[in-house]
């Protein structure tokens, strides 16, 4: 099979959406795809050309305003079109598209080629995150053209998929997210590592995620003051200036990747995570598989993650008391905290990149199997066969 992957995000920027092509695209790789990846240019000079197999296609880019490792992809449909057409895929996987992807989506209509849109990243609703509430609109019109477009949309949670069918969005399946469970393992508990960060002997909350305004951690200072804890912050981004100030007792590790997260994520005695604009939320899986129970916002994808008083607890969003007491009661019941764990680690057990990757795979082969269809389940504006295309459509 011959998959191109329209990336809106992509390495060196880790992030969910680049963490989960990675998984993908060694799936692909074991299976001997041919894949190529379309992506953002990055200033990085030391970025890979190819990645587990697949080549990666850099097109022009300029920073994001105020998030400058974040890139935008220049250019018009045209350009994607000429791409597609030239390298004829079966296929076309659009990850978390909105801006790129949008490009992409309009290309492989015209050309015929069916597409499988990943949802992945709330974006309306960063709008009111950034303090521009009057784009919302604009960007759920956005997000709605693009998935009507895809011959399929595919979500990681119930209220994702909710959320697309009640906007009238058709042909809506889901796809949820595998997890490392090798990697992440209450085996990589480190006792040093605890005491390095908690010398007190605390036991410690812990977050995982980018610094940014839509992960809302700010509202983990709700925790600063829970008795005989420390609190962890693992990650980096626009706001880690101002959550260190507004943070002063919190322990700011900064970024890590690999082993060292997993080591980190383990060493957690509760994971926390106060987002309410996840449609998955990755890390969760990964504490859970860590052996470490979860306190959430009771939105999203969480909702679907967390089994409130038996693998964590859920709050309603806003409720920052709510969340603090969700927490107290965890970190004051040693026993209740650890059948927690336990009942987290026992619920992501057999969720592997294997079995998602297999699942995505046949999503392709359905898309591919299928009638084109456009926006209201017509046949595409123009109907060429991908094998038969030529780069100058």
């Amino acid at each position: 099979m011959r998959i191109a992957i329209v990336a809106e995000s992509f390495l060196p920027l880790m992030n969910g959406v680049t963490h989960s092509i990675l998984r993908v695209l060694e799936h692909l790789q074991e299976r001997g795809d041919e894949v190529l990846v379309i992506a953002p240019s990055t200033q990085d000079t030391d970025v890979p050309h190819e990645v587990s197999g697949a080549r990666v296609h850099r097109l022009p880019s300029v920073p994001l305003t105020g998030y400058a490792n974040v890139r935008v992809a220049l250019g018009g449909v045209y350009r994607v079109k000429r791409i597609l057409a030239d390298y004829a895929p079966d296929v076309v996987h659009l990850a978390s598209p909105f801006v790129l992807g949008w490009r992409a989506a309009q290309a492989a209509h015209q050309l015929g080629i069916p597409s499988v849109a990943i949802y992945q990243t709330e974006v309306p609703g960063y709008a009111g995150r950034y303090g521009v509430p009057f784009l919302e609109n604009w960007a759920w019109n956005r997000v709605e053209r693009i998935h009507l477009l895809a011959s399929r949309t595919l979500v990681p949670s119930t209220f994702a998929l909710n959320q697309l069918r009640g906007r009238g969005i058709p042909r809506v399946d889901m796809w949820r997210r595998g997890v490392d469970t090798r990697r992440f393992s209450p085996e990589k508990r480190d006792a040093g590592w605890r005491a390095s960060v908690a010398p007190g002997g605390e036991r410690l909350v812990g977050y995982v995620g980018r610094l940014a305004a839509e992960k809302q951690v700010e509202d983990l200072a709700a925790l600063a003051d829970v008795p005989g804890t420390r609190l962890v912050i693992v990650g980096d981004g626009p706001q880690r200036a101002a959550l260190e100030n507004a943070l002063p007792d919190a322990v700011f590790t900064g970024f890590l990747g690999g082993d060292e997260l997993a080591r980190a994520m383990a060493s957690f005695d509760l994971f926390v995570h106060p987002g309410e604009f996840e449609t998955f939320c990755q890390t969760i899986q990964e504490a859970m598989a860590s052996g470490v129970p979860v306190v959430a916002t009771g939105r999203g994808g969480p909702l679907d993650l967390v089994e409130n008083s038996r693998t964590g607890w859920l709050y309603e969003p806003g409720d920052l008391p709510g969340f603090r007491a969700r927490v107290m009661d965890l970190m004051g019941d040693d026993a209740k905290r650890r059948a927690f764990a336990t009942a987290a680690h026992a619920s992501v057990q057999g969720r592997t990149w294997s079995v998602l990757g297999a699942e995505l795979v046949g999503h392709y082969e359905a898309v591919i199997g299928s009638p084109a269809v456009g926006p209201s389940g017509t046949s595409p504006l123009v109907a060429l066969s991908p094998r038969a295309a030529k780069p100058g459509v």
